[in-house]
């Protein structure tokens, strides 16, 4: 497909997902036709990325520091879901904990009341002076009395014996209650120690990368973005040659084509790791809050997106499927139609299109259906 067909082919994707805008169809065509999203004749992808060589040995200086950079993001990336999940049961434990405080609040206000009505019957029965009913009987100079007097005994007993009854259930499920109470506090701690963990290990690795960048001069950087670039159009093209793209559909649903206006409305908004908007974005806070957009409430994290939500084939991909990447369910972007998705990338860079076959794909999932259609 040449450019004018790319461009015209985004063109009509774009009407067809419901993306709003000349400007964002006219910059998707670009930056399509410029990664050769579309299967165009980029020839210059048909080989491995080749930096053009420079004395001592530059190209392959600047291959092994674009790996090792690419590993310490890749990690603070697992790191990033790890803490997702910590902050996640933090919330939980401490929506769970307010919950027991509130039960047990008002369990202890309700024993307090059958305490006092506990009380209540015993002085009732000290003012009668607990005398057996047999005994009354022969002391009661009216039987009939007696009678009255004994049925009022037996209501007595029955409704001590309730109170006492409640009084131990009460008591027992308020001892449960503390022991979860306590539970969860223990729980808490230890996520919120994970969730520290997996903050330091975040901010340890991209310090990393970025003093590994800062040592390179500034066109050695812009050596270094053009050989990333590279790379990853080179497994583009290779996964646009394995003909993958003949079976897959542009056709959205109605949920999808929400989903896809709310991600691609993002483009150039800063990757942060930990945020889910609305002006910052990590890989699967954007396909949160954009399922979100489309009415659908999602897990908010790669790992457990792959986890909990429909999978389907790889033919069977539509635009709104999330494509799920690397071996660890580390990153996560959308599926935009024509071989293309939309992500948060990793710190210091924006929200971008990219190929979908750019990195190595795990799986795809489905927000807003059953794996089966």
């Amino acid at each position: 497909m040449g450019s004018q067909g790319a461009q015209q082919g985004v063109r009509d994707a774009s009407a067809g997902w419901g993306l709003r805008g000349g400007r964002l169809a006219v910059c998707t065509a670009v930056v399509l036709c410029a990664t050769g999203l579309l299967g165009g004749t980029a020839t210059a992808a048909q080989r491995s990325p080749d930096p053009a060589p420079s004395p001592g040995g530059e190209a392959r200086h600047l291959d092994e520091v674009r790996k090792e950079i690419e590993g310490l993001y890749r990690t603070a990336e697992r790191a990033t879901d790890d803490y997702n999940a910590a902050e996640e049961q933090v919330q939980l434990q401490q929506k769970k904990i307010v919950q027991l405080a509130r039960t047990i609040d008002s369990g202890q206000q309700r024993l307090a009341a059958l305490k006092r009505r506990a009380g209540a019957l015993a002085s009732a029965q000290y003012r009668t002076g607990g005398i057996p009913p047999e005994a009354q009987l022969l002391l009661s100079p009216d039987p009939e009395s007696f009678l009255a007097n004994a049925d009022l005994t037996r209501k007595g007993q029955q409704a001590v014996k309730g109170v006492i009854s409640q009084l131990t259930h009460l008591q027992s499920d308020l001892q449960g209650y503390a022991q979860d109470a306590s539970h969860r506090w223990e729980q808490l701690d230890a996520d919120r120690r994970k969730k520290d963990a997996a903050r330091k290990e975040i901010n340890d690795r991209i310090d990393a990368a970025k003093k590994l960048e800062s040592r390179l001069a500034a066109k050695e950087k812009e050596r270094l973005r053009k050989l990333e670039d590279d790379q990853a159009l080179f497994a583009q093209q290779k996964w646009l040659d394995s003909g993958v793209l003949r079976d897959i559909t542009n056709k959205a649903s109605e949920q999808g084509k929400k989903a896809i206006s709310y991600a691609t409305s993002q483009i150039g908004k800063d990757y942060v790791w930990g945020a889910v908007g609305p002006d910052t974005f990590d890989c699967s806070g954007l396909t949160l809050r954009s399922w979100q957009a489309a009415g659908r409430t999602i897990p908010r994290t790669s790992q457990e997106q792959w986890r909990q939500l429909p999978r389907v084939a790889l033919k069977d991909m539509r635009p709104g499927d999330l494509v799920i990447y690397f071996s660890d369910a580390s990153h996560v972007g959308m599926y935009v139609g024509d071989g293309a998705i939309v992500h948060a990338p990793r710190p210091g860079r924006q929200v971008t299109l990219t190929g979908a076959g750019s990195m190595p794909i795990l799986g795809v999932v489905r927000p807003d259906g059953d794996p089966a259609r």
